[in-house]
């Protein structure tokens, strides 16, 4: 079960104080008017085309709630609608918390972002990188030819594995299995460092475990368990009372449902196992997934991103590091990006991918340049657009990631033919 549930979970986004990107606080080329009857209708076809079970999406623009809506079911099986309050399983979109934690440890002067990972996590020293096998058929290792730098687990370059490949080092990434829910941060790290690199640090974008490795690194640094961290530093200052790892279980009646694609028909999952993660009590808290919250929980967090790092009087970041997570960390000699450009015309930040110009087709989804987001493996969504002073969160729980739905409710909310400010 905990083999098959790890799998499951990683298979599985402006006031004047925030100083954006040049290009993105030039006047937008278009003017963005939420027309709230031409969402409803992207949410119902998702229903009525059976790609999810239930959908529901709020979006902030100037300062104020322009949309609230949803559609369909939060357990189809228990005739539960769709709910403002539903509580969801976000995945990756608990990646951007994790990465504001550990750059609350950097303002403080915790680390500098260069400083090779070992410094602070012993264990990353004197790492090997595979290289290929030998005309025998075995596999070759080398050293590292630099440290793992804090930079390359913000910004996924460190060579880490995720889930099972074609290479002996995915083969021994999933032996070591250092996403078991049964092993704290610091044992998952240490079991993470016996495995092989994919590739040489900072040569490739390649996601990854080293979301989990922050989390890990928010512990070292901090002193407090990063589930403790999290809650005292960003959820209740925040306000994000029902975001959590692990959920009360006076909250079960408005979990909402998992859905899976199964031969072409979205089939509702076993409510018992697909609530595993958050209503049981384990030793791991990721960093990079298993975070549960609701649309308003978490649009207090976006609009804290929209706003510099500032929500209600409450200040979780500095503008400037806001503006250095939203910008793009690639250097353009990093060329193998994975699956990154399916996202659009964009690079990456720290947790944050960032849209660097217009869309590059029509089927592209639609966005500003400046934008910063991610989405989770069950397809939920959110963006910061500080072109438009806009944010918006879309959560529906439909395996496999599903991309129609973010290209059908970005269309929605900017309208299917923008393009935004120009960019590079």
């Amino acid at each position: 079960m905990r083999t098959s549930l790890i799998a499951f979970s990683l298979l599985a986004a402006m006031p004047a104080a925030f100083a954006a990107p040049a290009s993105a606080q030039a006047v937008p080329a278009e003017t963005v008017a939420i027309d709230k009857a031409r969402i409803d209708a992207a949410l119902q076809q998702m229903i009525a085309s059976d790609r999810a079970g239930g959908v529901s999406a709020l979006v902030w623009q100037d300062g104020r709630e322009v949309y609230y809506g949803s559609a369909g079911f939060a357990d189809r099986a228990a005739n539960r609608p769709m709910a403002r309050d539903t509580i969801a399983q976000i995945y990756s979109m608990t990646k951007p918390v994790t990465g504001v934690a550990l750059m609350q440890l950097w303002e403080e002067g915790k680390f500098r972002l260069d400083d090779p990972l070992a410094g602070y996590l012993p264990e990353y020293a004197n790492m090997r990188v595979y290289a290929g096998k030998d005309a025998g058929g075995q596999p070759l290792y080398v050293p590292a030819e630099r440290p793992i730098t804090v930079r390359d687990i913000l910004r996924h370059t460190a060579g880490f594995a995720y889930v099972a490949g074609p290479t002996p080092a995915h083969e021994a990434y999933v032996a070591a299995a250092p996403l078991a829910l049964d092993i704290d941060l610091g044992e998952a790290s240490r079991r993470l460092a016996t495995v092989p690199l994919l590739y040489q640090p900072g040569s490739q974008w390649e996601y990854s475990i080293a979301v989990d490795v922050q989390a890990a690194l928010v512990e070292k640094l901090s002193g407090q368990k990063f589930a403790d961290y999290a809650r005292t530093h960003i959820f209740e200052p925040l306000k994000m009372d029902e975001t959590a790892w692990r959920q009360p279980d006076t909250r079960l009646p408005r979990f909402a449902a998992m859905y899976e694609k199964r031969e072409g028909k979205m089939v509702q999952q076993d409510a018992a196992a697909a609530r595993v993660l958050n209503f049981q009590d384990h030793k791991l808290t990721p960093g990079g997934f298993g975070l549960a919250s609701t649309l308003d929980d978490y649009q207090r967090f976006a609009r804290m991103l929209l706003n510099g790092g500032e929500l209600d009087g409450v200040r979780i970041l500095k503008p400037a590091t806001v503006k250095l997570m939203a910008s793009d960390q690639l250097d353009p000699a990093i060329e193998a990006r994975a699956w990154l450009p399916s996202k659009g015309h964009v690079g990456f930040g720290f947790d944050f991918a960032v849209r660097k110009g217009q869309p590059l087709t029509a089927e592209e989804s639609r966005g500003a340049t400046g934008e910063f987001f991610w989405d989770g493996m069950a397809s939920t969504l959110f963006w910061v657009d500080p072109a438009n002073k806009l944010t918006a969160v879309f959560f529906v729980q439909t395996l496999p990631y599903d991309g129609t739905l973010h290209r059908d409710f970005r269309a929605a909310v900017y309208g299917p033919g923008y393009k935004g400010p120009p960019g590079d």
